[in-house]
């Protein structure tokens, strides 16, 4: 009789250094560089009456990614909540809700979803990973 462990055959080293902390704070390193990269390219497409918004929030990111890459780890506590609030503002937005189901404007609709959810929920899910990993490894 097969067993399910010898049909999927993983490297337990390989599995088990996505859960290690480093991997994790570099992760959060590729995601925040990522939010940024993509930060950059939509400001000039959105909406000018709220680029002041969005510099600000742009450089918050900046910021945060300065500060993990410089050793400052207690920063991606504030990741969950800032990544949270950028979804339900595109969320209630009505203008993004618009663009997002029409695909209107398809290059401002992919930038949104992207760094506007896809990107932000992973922020959310690897910064608590992050966190729980290291809080339960030093108890």
């Amino acid at each position: 009789m097969i067993n399910k462990i010898d049909i999927i055959d993983l490297n337990p080293s390989l599995l088990s250094l996505i859960y290690m902390p480093e991997t994790n704070r570099k992760i959060i390193l590729v995601i925040l560089l990522s939010i940024i990269v993509i930060g950059i390219i939509a400001i000039p497409l959105g909406n000018p009456k709220f680029i002041y918004r969005a510099i600000g929030l742009e450089l918050t990111f900046i910021f945060i990614f300065l500060a993990i890459l410089k050793g400052y780890t207690k920063i991606i506590y504030i990741c969950v909540p800032i990544a949270a609030v950028v979804i339900i503002a595109n969320t209630l937005a009505p203008q993004h809700v618009d663009i997002m189901l029409t695909f209107s404007k398809p290059l401002n609709a992919i930038l949104l979803i992207i760094g506007g959810y896809v990107l932000q929920t992973l922020l959310i899910y690897f910064s608590i990973n992050y966190l729980y990993r290291t809080r339960s490894k030093s108890l």
